[in-house]
């Protein structure tokens, strides 16, 4: 007797995989972003004091961001092409209105007030700057030429320029990666780069004459972090002893003495990865870095099945910016890299940074769940 065996007979669909399948969740991206999310209260809850007000913060933040990221993820991407213009256009508008009538906090002016809540019109630009790039460039055959190269360095020039001036330094990076994320897989020359950066190396002494004191202050010290031990270089230097002290496996949760005894300074977010090395040493380090990279592998995964330019673009400059996220945080966490104020993404205690990421990482998964239909 011959036994047919189908391939049907050994599936069994997951009720709760067909319901995020119909609110066009990708799986493998979801199960990511989770998990870093519990990381994220288990951190807080250690690196805050053990308060419990702060994790129902983080909480009922993470919360909306992802009710955020599952309406984004049900939109049709054509729709994020179709107001790309009018995104951007509005983001650039409230930068300049936050200039004119923003409020100021820890002597920035990156805050508008809208009544019954205070809005980074920063945090929107990351998204709109990349999509209307992506907008430009899929309207030309790519590589694209000299003169797209133009417009589209004066369309990252202006929000750029604008975060710099409140000053937002690390907010400003990121835009400015986000743009140039979407030049670089546009299909930019590699001898187009070098000639960037040279020209950029030429420009050093200008740009130094305008930064602020402050900033002058960050790259002095991020040189000889030594020469002002308990002034500019207290910051880095207790964070490297924080990461130093945790060693191969850490001290355990909940063990971190640096944030305990209030020796690193906001533990809770910019250096939040300090007290996780601590804790949970090189092993847990190496373990976070790997879900951070698998889920920006998925990001790029994510680009490479998408069914046009636009898209194509838009999705791997979202991933890029992620890249750049923990890159430059956990650079500045271990001295590598001048501190500029970059949380460590969907883990430092905040809102609008978690907001903005999952609403990133909702038009990717919208990208991806609706190219069938496109």
């Amino acid at each position: 007797m011959k036994i047919e065996l189908r391939h049907e007979q050994f599936e069994t669909p997951s009720v709760l995989g067909s319901f995020l399948r119909k609110l066009h969740i990708d799986i493998p991206l979801f199960i990511g972003l989770i998990l870093i999310s519990i990381i994220s209260l288990l951190i807080l809850y250690s690196a805050g004091s053990q308060d419990m007000d702060v994790i129902m913060r983080q909480i009922s933040r993470i919360s909306l961001a992802f009710v955020l990221m599952t309406v984004l993820a049900h939109i049709d991407p054509y729709q994020f092409k179709r107001f790309a213009t009018l995104l951007f256009g509005l983001g650039v508008f409230l930068l300049i209105a936050v200039l004119i009538m923003g409020q100021i906090g820890k002597g920035a002016q990156r805050w508008l007030e809208l009544g019954f809540f205070r809005f980074q019109p920063s945090e929107m630009i990351k998204i709109t700057t990349p999509m209307m790039l992506a907008w430009y460039l899929a309207e030309y055959p790519l590589p694209p030429k000299s003169k797209q190269l133009f417009i589209a360095i004066i369309l990252i020039a202006i929000p750029t320029l604008l975060i710099a001036k409140q000053p937002d330094l690390g907010t400003a990076l990121l835009v400015a990666s986000s743009g140039a994320g979407v030049l670089f897989f546009a299909g930019l020359s590699w001898r187009f780069l070098a000639v960037v950066i040279v020209a950029l190396s030429s420009l050093t002494p200008i740009i130094w004459h305008f930064m602020h004191g402050y900033q002058r202050d960050r790259v002095l010290t991020f040189l000889n972090p030594e020469a002002d031990p308990l002034g500019r270089g207290y910051h880095i230097i207790q964070s490297k002893i924080a990461i130093g002290s945790g060693g191969i496996y850490g001290k355990g949760w909940l063990g971190s003495t640096q944030s305990e005894l209030e020796f690193l300074p906001e533990s809770s977010t910019d250096f939040i990865f300090a007290v996780f090395a601590e804790e949970f040493g090189l092993a847990g380090c190496l373990g976070l870095l790997t879900l951070y990279l698998l889920i920006i592998a998925r990001c790029l995964y994510i680009a490479s099945q998408a069914q046009d330019t636009f898209n194509r673009l838009l999705a791997s400059s979202l991933a890029f910016t992620f890249f750049v996220y923990v890159f430059v945080n956990i650079g500045m966490v271990i001295g590598v890299l001048p501190v500029v104020g970059v949380p460590l993404p969907l883990i430092s205690y905040g809102g609008t940074s978690i907001v903005t990421l999952l609403a990133g990482f909702g038009i990717l998964m919208s990208i991806h769940t609706h190219r069938n239909s496109q």
